[in-house]
């Protein structure tokens, strides 16, 4: 994709971290992926760079306040995997209040029980979506045909809401959301942005779900309203730690109950993770570096 726009590629899956700073001398952009931080450091010897290009969803692996300083556009590609978010979330949501995981393993181990798993429907529910940039808006698409009540909420982008979704402030949302989804990415501000003082301000009891990042939800309020009832039930694309072999004692804790709870569900970061988002992304991107040049 890249030669037919006139760029030559040199691809390095194998470089060590640690040597990508001297070997981007020279070099007029960067394509990277999630692994791979990109801080001032990084840059030091990038005498000639023009862009910085994250493959997928997201750019917190990359300083923006860095690029912006030396004049390197950063370039993401949120619009490859929006669709992709958008029908897992949902699948996620009905997998939730249908109880389809815990029946399923049930049956696999010849347990048959119909009225302990009879579940809610969507239609008739109000739900909150809270960030509404690619992600957000595709969960309201897919959302619109179940005859239910989307209200967004977007502190940084009110305008983007437009219908299906109404748009509404945070307090508004937490006194009338039956189902609330989290699509905003993680930056300084949002860092443990679900708290105690976030669940605590619903007034309903609530099915909640996260596929945007781990940080920006705090797991122990989280247990801790999952444990008192306040919340349904929750369904986790992302975890805070997501590399589950260097949990500390808390993070293990949570884990263990999260992992244990039979309205819980937990999927490895996989919302935006499919073949045809893998090809998307790399066509926004390739667009994107051909508008840039």
């Amino acid at each position: 994709m890249l030669e037919s726009i006139g760029v030559e590629a040199d691809y390095r899956p194998k470089i060590e971290p640690a040597k990508v700073c001297e070997a981007l001398a020279g070099f007029d952009g960067l394509i990277v992926r999630s692994k791979m931080r990109i801080t001032a450091d990084t840059l030091k010897y990038a005498d000639n760079l023009k862009f910085v290009a994250r493959a997928g969803a997201g750019v917190d692996n990359i300083d923006a306040d860095a690029l912006q300083e030396r004049g390197i556009a950063l370039i993401g590609a949120n619009e490859g995997n929006r669709q992709a978010v958008g029908e897992f979330t949902l699948g996620l949501l009905i997998s939730l209040m249908r109880n389809i995981v815990r029946g399923d393993m049930e049956v696999r181990n010849k347990v048959w029980l119909r009225e302990e798993n009879r579940g809610e429907e969507i239609s008739g529910k109000t739900i909150g979506i809270i960030g509404y940039g690619n992600m957000g808006q595709s969960f309201a698409k897919v959302l619109s045909g179940f005859g239910c009540r989307i209200l967004a909420y977007d502190r940084y982008a009110p305008e983007k809401i437009t219908s299906p979704a109404e748009n509404v402030t945070l307090e508004e949302l937490q006194l009338e959301a039956d189902i609330v989804s989290l699509h905003i990415p993680y930056i300084k501000d949002n860092l443990g942005f679900a708290n105690e003082e976030f669940f605590r301000g619903f007034k309903k009891k609530i099915w909640f779900l996260n596929t945007s990042r781990g940080d920006v939800v705090n797991q122990e309020a989280l247990v801790i309203n999952l444990k008192e009832g306040s919340i349904k039930g929750a369904a986790l694309d992302v975890l805070e730690n997501e590399k589950l072999d260097t949990l500390t004692e808390q993070q293990l804790q949570i884990f263990n109950y999260l992992a244990q709870a039979n309205n819980v569900i937990l999927t490895p970061h996989i919302a935006g993770w499919t073949h045809e988002s893998y090809v998307k992304i790399n066509e926004v991107l390739v667009e994107k570096i051909k508008e840039l040049l």
